[in-house]
């Protein structure tokens, strides 16, 4: 086997684990069942596309894809973080609860 057929290869055995992972990853993001699942799979997608930006080029021999991977990592890291920030609000409103009883408390958080 000479180093092109290997890199070959390897090649195709990349992109095909690459599709496996995006394809279990849409299936989680797609079953949930929590916001949090979706938001990792969301960004496990993401980095798998940018993998796969970065195993075509080699594929191709076309380092122009490489400025397309930067490009969705940038976006998809603003996206996580907005994502993030969107979760965290959600569960602090979810977690609050109103007082109940309507006593009045001595100051020290004791009744």
């Amino acid at each position: 086997m000479s180093a092109a057929d290997f890199l070959d290869l390897s090649i195709q055995i990349g992109l095909g684990m690459i599709l496996l992972g995006l394809a279990v990853a849409f299936i989680r993001l797609a079953i949930g069942p929590t916001l949090a699942d979706r938001v990792v799979a969301l960004d496990m997608m993401n980095i798998t596309i940018i993998a796969f930006c970065g195993v075509f080029a080699i594929a191709i021999d076309d380092p122009s894809l490489l400025d397309v991977a930067i490009v969705v990592a940038l976006v998809g890291f603003l996206a996580t973080v907005a994502l993030a920030r969107y979760a965290e609000r959600y569960f602090e409103r979810e977690n609050k609860t109103p007082q109940s009883g309507g006593g009045q408390t001595n100051g020290d958080g004791h009744d």
